[in-house]
């Protein structure tokens, strides 16, 4: 199959628009000169009146006089002549030039018109270069030419951004997710390159995400597996086989909060058109949260306070906004001390809305405050997996505050952990 060049078709398509307009053109003057031969008749009419009018008002010397100053203004020969053709003026004989406007074709290079007076004594003679539409070839070819070099650039303008549009998706299609077109252009080209930009820009979460839910899952379900496995083969040969199976029973919960999580975390960073954004009120938020996690706070025997300082309104994604709070705050209620109290407090700065969550439990050590916020990372001393946790609750905060604009830290206030998730509010209501 014969590739088709766009720059060679926008060529084919100007030149062959502009012969058609040249065409057009052409014919049009041919109309327009048969039109106006009427009017050039009428003015040769005036012209012969006005040498008969000279010759008889002063013979010969008076239409010399007048031929001449004729002359100066249209550059072409004129002359009077008798019914005989002999010129009133120097007494050539013209007859030649009356048998050749006789002709119905007149060869050579000028055409010969002729008028006659009213009473038949006088001829009018105009001698007028041949003109035809030939003779002005040269010139029409100059349109050509520019049209060409026009359509030209014009092709190469469109072509140009076509053609690296084409590399950039050819290179996205064999794997590398992060080249992107990033055009400059406002028109609909450029409109194209932004639609594929954004197009790839998802396409690259939503694989990212899969190839990171994939490793995840790889990794962490060996584990699991293996104590499930160890389980069930308990079930058959323990002797308190309740117990066997109720330990099955915890391993299949933890396994499918295992999964759960990691559902979490991908649909927290992958589905972005399912996003439903909206103003959102931080103060009924954390307030909502709050009663979602006392009735587990009373079963672990700690206490939840809240402590609003303002009130700040923020645009987002509610959902997401209250997964993070409330992973945070049930982090908090799970490593910190019995009859203690995790304390929630928001308050505002300059733009921005902070949610601070603070446990009164043992902390982590310094060094594994960075990577708190990785999926999966348990600090072995007091917040290991068989406090229930399997390591993605303050992954998935993270992800949902920085979808936001946001960003979280933790650090160790002896005694507990306290974490602060900072929200950009462009309109923030201080009280």
């Amino acid at each position: 199959m014969i590739q088709k060049s766009v720059t060679a078709k926008i060529l084919v398509w100007c030149v062959a628009a502009m012969l058609l307009s040249l065409a057009a053109f052409m014919v049009v003057s041919v109309l327009a000169a048969k039109q106006i031969a009427p009017y050039y008749i009428n003015v040769n009419a005036l012209q012969r009146d006005d040498a008969i009018l000279s010759y008889n008002s002063g013979g010969p010397a008076a239409l010399g006089e007048y031929l001449g100053r004729l002359q100066r203004y249209f550059p072409v020969p004129y002359f009077l002549t008798d019914a005989r053709g002999i010129d009133l003026v120097n007494g050539a004989n013209r007859a030649d030039l009356l048998a050749m406007a006789g002709r119905k074709y007149q060869p050579g290079p000028n055409i010969v018109i002729v008028t006659r007076s009213s009473d038949r004594q006088y001829y009018f003679i105009v001698v007028v270069p041949q003109q035809s539409i030939w003779n002005f070839l040269p010139f029409y070819l100059l349109v050509p030419l520019a049209v060409c070099l026009l359509a030209w650039l014009l092709a190469v303008n469109v072509a140009t951004p076509l053609r690296r549009m084409a590399r950039v998706v050819e290179r996205f299609g064999q794997g590398d997710l992060t080249v992107r077109v990033r055009s400059s252009q406002r028109d609909e080209i450029g409109g194209v390159a932004r639609a594929f930009d954004s197009m790839a820009d998802r396409i690259e979460i939503l694989l990212t995400a899969e190839r990171r839910l994939l490793q995840d899952i790889s990794h962490e379900l060996r584990s699991p597996l293996t104590r499930i496995g160890f389980a069930a083969a308990l079930t058959k040969t323990a002797e308190d086989r309740e117990a066997a199976a109720e330990r099955l029973n915890k391993e299949i919960s933890r396994l499918t909060e295992l999964v759960n999580g990691l559902l979490q975390m991908t649909r927290v960073e992958g589905d972005l058109l399912n996003r439903i954004m909206q103003e959102v009120s931080l103060p009924e938020l954390v307030r909502l949260v709050i009663q979602d996690c006392e009735l587990e706070a009373k079963v672990r025997g700690c206490e939840l306070a809240l402590e609003l300082h303002s009130s700040p309104q923020l645009f987002g994604d509610y959902e997401l906004l209250r997964r993070a709070v409330e992973n945070i705050v049930r982090n908090a209620i799970y490593y910190t001390t019995a009859e203690s109290m995790v304390t929630v407090t928001l308050e505002s700065t300059a733009g921005a809305a902070r949610i601070s969550v603070r446990d009164r439990g043992p902390g982590v050590p310094d060094d594994a405050l960075p990577k708190l916020f990785q999926p999966f990372f348990r600090v072995d001393a007091a917040r290991s997996s068989s406090t229930g946790g399997v390591g993605l609750g303050l992954a998935i905060a993270k992800r949902a505050v920085a979808m936001h604009g946001g960003s979280i830290s933790a650090q160790n206030v002896h005694p507990g952990l306290l974490v602060c998730i900072e929200l950009p509010t462009p309109n923030v209501e201080m009280t």
